[in-house]
């Protein structure tokens, strides 16, 4: 399960796209002059071929996503983001905060982004090992648990060091959408849904309290949502029974986690469920003060 407390962003933490990817973007709007420049080529076409959605539905789903993980919708900027900020889930890494795990997270995803960089890299049997080893940097499981013995600034100064690396952004998407997406499309589809606006939902659940587990988790809310085939029924349930518990168990610092949701349930009463041309409404959504 994922936390988003408020995080006090250190040094290494906001680090400049070393591949270009940023340029002409506007801080406010958190997006290249074209969304698609947010995303190398391949992830594009892995994205739109596994979800349906294109460049800019992602682009304003992970705008949504990063308001309340980091207060900016400037997301491009957190592969390389690092930090323990406290939750007993280890480090928290990257754009969509994997975990290398602790006593409040026993199934941590940090270990599979490490192997998936080894992959990303070339090696013919990735491990976590090797992943760690091509950042140079020191650790070994215990359990599920990733246990890493360098400094907090020794490890973080090499991670955020990665922020313009091809071959870290292809793994952190490639465990994203393993671990968190893969997961939300399906449970989406299987429902006959498949707006931005709802698969975004489920995403930005899955990584905050957890895909699959207990009552918290995006398995749980979804048993609890009823059974309309109407998606804006649907939802609407939905989205009153994560507001029960989105501030508790750790998951959001409050009210930060009764906005978080708010985002979402206001642009459904917008009819912005495609996330298209949406750029004015999810400024105006994200609009809301971090506590």
């Amino acid at each position: 399960m994922k936390n988003a407390v408020t995080r006090n962003l250190s040094t290494f933490a906001i680090m400049l796209s070393g591949l270009g990817l940023l340029a002409g973007a506007s801080h406010a709007q958190g997006s290249a002059a074209n969304p698609d420049d947010n995303f190398s080529p391949a992830t594009l076409k892995f994205l739109k071929t596994n979800t349906g959605l294109d460049g800019e539905q992602w682009n304003n789903i992970m705008k949504l996503i990063n308001k309340p993980e980091q207060d900016s919708l400037d997301w491009t900027k957190f592969y390389g983001y690092c930090e323990d900020i406290g939750d007993k889930r280890g480090y928290t890494i990257g754009i969509f905060g994997a975990t290398t795990g602790g006593p409040n997270d026993e199934g941590p995803d940090g270990p599979t982004l490490f192997k998936e960089f080894d992959a990303a890299s070339g090696a013919a049997n990735p491990s976590i090992e090797g992943g760690l080893s091509r950042i140079g940097v020191h650790g070994k499981m215990q359990g599920s648990i990733l246990k890493i013995s360098d400094s907090a600034k020794v490890f973080c100064g090499k991670i955020g060091g990665l922020q313009g690396n091809a071959a870290w952004r292809q793994a952190m998407w490639n465990t994203f959408y393993k671990v968190y997406i893969q997961y939300s499309v399906a449970q989406a589809r299987q429902r006959g849904f498949g707006s931005a606006l709802t698969i975004g939902s489920f995403v930005d659940t899955a990584l905050n309290q957890g895909a699959t587990g207990d009552s918290g988790t995006l398995q749980g809310l979804l048993s609890r949502s009823g059974n309309s085939g109407d998606e804006k029924t649907f939802m609407t349930t939905f989205y009153a029974q994560r507001s029960k518990i989105v501030d508790t168990n750790d998951y959001n610092q409050p009210p930060n986690g009764k906005n978080r949701v708010k985002q979402w349930s206001t642009l459904l009463n917008l009819g912005k469920t495609d996330l298209k041309n949406a750029d004015a409404a999810v400024a105006k959504v994200t609009d809301w003060e971090m506590k």
